[in-house]
This record gives structure tokens, C-alpha cells and sequence, in this order.
């Protein structure tokens, strides 16, 4: 049972890069996290870790025990959940990345919550693009492409995007017509947290058309969805956001969509997880119910 502490003591300093953090998630001291990896160091004979005032990094022989760490907890909580699953209900801890446009989610997930009361989830909302095995998540949902071989991935649904503004700022400002009517609009912009960018409106001269490059205004600019919600619908400007998130405003009629056939980008949300023979019931049952509630 110590070499398992130990073991899981040195996955929580991987994945937090740090003692303290380690330390926190344990619910003990920095220093106790310390004096288990440097025993543990001391039995395997390696250095595990590079240690600086500023960071905690992994040796190469620390990256390649990480992975067979991983396993071995793969295979013990494989057993746990086989028991599990034959007592009842899926149960436990389920760490999951969400991206920050996941809060728009949170109907989903907090009618998951209430359908499955045993499992413990623990959200994390970041753009970053996490190391879903290094770090130590259960599953991410992400709405880029696939590039992980060591990752699973299952579409959870499709969205698009709408340029969308309150029927009181259509009415003072006036409805565009074409993209190049936007120059004389207040446009609402989100920008990227992981690379300080502005998102591109995607804009088409048509159907079927090029791409459209305008110069548009930049009325306002943040980086996270809901305010721009909100901004559009005070009548403060037109916004692009993607379908789901205003589906509820164009329900009661607060935001109306305009240019509609000038919009031509797409996108897919996915669950991904670290790939296994064996998919854990907890895991299983946030997937299923995911796929079948998100979008609905």
C-alpha cells in the first residue's frame, strides 16, 4: 500500500508540476510529497524529476515510469469500477477538461449531476490544450480536430455559427444585408485566451463562394462567450457565436440571427479519452449521457 501511495504521489506531482499542488490534492503537507518521491526515487534507483525554484519537470526516466504508473492505476481502478458496476450505480471521482464555451454547457451537466449523484465531478474550463494521459484527466471535450493516436474520440454534436443581434439594435442600427454592411455595425469580438487573437468571422461572399476578409469594427472585445451574449443582448452590437449558445435567446426573441447564408463555418464537439480495453462505468455513463443530452 505505501509503493501505491508513493506511485500515486509521484502521477500528482507530474501532473500538477508541482509539490504543493501535489500536496493539495492529497490533503497533505508539500514537504510529505517531497520525502515520498525522494524514497521512492531512492528505491528505483533514478531521478524522477528536475527541480528548480520556479518548476518541477520530469526526467526521461521520469516520462517513461509516468506511463507505466498510468497503466498500473488504469488496471486497479479497472477492477474497482468491475466491482462497482456489479454493486450498482457508476461511482467515483471523473476529472474532466472542459473548453471555457463549456459553461454554456452546464444544463447537460447538471442534469448529469442529478442523474448520476454517485460520481464526483471535477470540471476544469480551460482553451488550453491540456495532455489528457500526463495530466491525469478522465476525458476532455474539445471542439478542434484529433490529433492524439493515444486519445478516443466520440462526436457529441454539430454546431455552427450565427451572427446574432437584439431586434432593438437591428431596428436603430438597421439590418445588414450584405457582409460589407457590417463595416457600419458595432461588432462584438471574442478573443482567443491561448493565443490573444481575434476570432474570425467566417464570412463568405456567398454560397459556395472565397472566404470574405473585412477589416470590421471592433466595438468590443473579450475573451469569453457569455459577455458577448450578454452585450448583444443590451442591443450593443452584432456578435458571432456559435448556435448552441444562443438557442435559448432566439427561444424568447432576444437575439435574431442575420446573414445567415454568408456564414459558412461548422464545427463538431468531441469527447476524447486515453484509449483502454476497458472504458470504466463512470466514464462510460458521462459519455453516453453527454452524447444524447448536450445538444438536445
Amino acid at each position: 500500500m505505501d509503493s501505491l501511495n508513493s506511485l500515486n504521489a509521484f502521477v500528482q506531482v507530474a501532473a500538477a508540476r508541482s509539490f504543493t499542488g501535489a500536496g493539495q490534492q492529497l490533503g497533505v503537507s508539500s514537504s510529505a510529497v517531497g520525502k515520498s518521491i525522494a524514497r521512492l526515487e531512492e528505491r528505483l534507483g533514478v531521478r524522477l524529476f528536475h527541480r528548480s525554484t520556479r518548476s518541477v519537470t520530469l526526467t526521461p526516466e521520469g516520462a517513461a515510469f509516468l506511463e507505466r504508473c498510468r497503466r498500473i492505476f488504469t488496471e486497479v481502478e479497472a477492477a474497482e469500477q468491475e466491482f462497482a458496476h456489479s454493486l450498482g450505480a457508476p461511482r467515483g471521482k471523473l476529472r474532466v477538461s472542459m473548453p471555457i464555451v463549456g459553461m454554456l454547457m452546464m444544463p447537460a451537466l447538471s442534469a448529469f449531476m442529478r442523474a448520476h449523484p454517485e460520481i464526483e465531478l471535477e470540471l476544469d474550463f480551460t482553451d488550453r490544450l491540456v495532455d489528457v494521459i500526463a495530466e491525469g484527466f478522465d476525458a476532455v471535450v474539445r471542439s478542434g480536430d484529433v490529433v492524439d493516436s493515444r486519445l478516443v474520440a466520440r462526436p457529441l454534436g454539430k454546431f455552427r455559427f450565427r451572427l446574432a443581434a437584439s431586434p432593438a439594435y437591428l431596428k436603430r442600427a438597421g439590418v445588414p444585408h450584405t457582409p460589407a454592411d457590417l463595416l457600419q455595425h458595432a461588432c462584438l469580438h471574442h478573443r482567443f485566451a491561448t493565443n490573444g487573437k481575434l476570432e474570425r468571422w467566417p464570412l463568405r461572399a456567398g454560397r459556395g463562394r472565397k472566404d470574405l476578409t473585412l477589416d470590421l469594427p471592433t466595438t468590443a472585445v473579450v475573451n469569453t462567450i457569455e459577455p458577448l451574449i450578454h452585450m448583444a443582448e443590451a442591443g450593443l452590437g452584432i456578435a458571432c457565436l456559435p448556435d448552441f449558445s444562443i438557442r435559448e435567446q432566439e427561444r424568447k426573441g432576444t437575439l435574431v440571427s442575420v446573414l445567415d447564408s454568408y456564414i459558412h463555418h461548422s464545427g463538431t464537439f468531441r469527447m476524447l479519452w486515453p484509449s483502454s480495453p476497458y472504458l470504466s462505468p463512470k466514464l462510460r455513463a458521462f459519455v453516453d449521457f453527454m452524447a444524447a443530452h448536450l445538444f438536445t
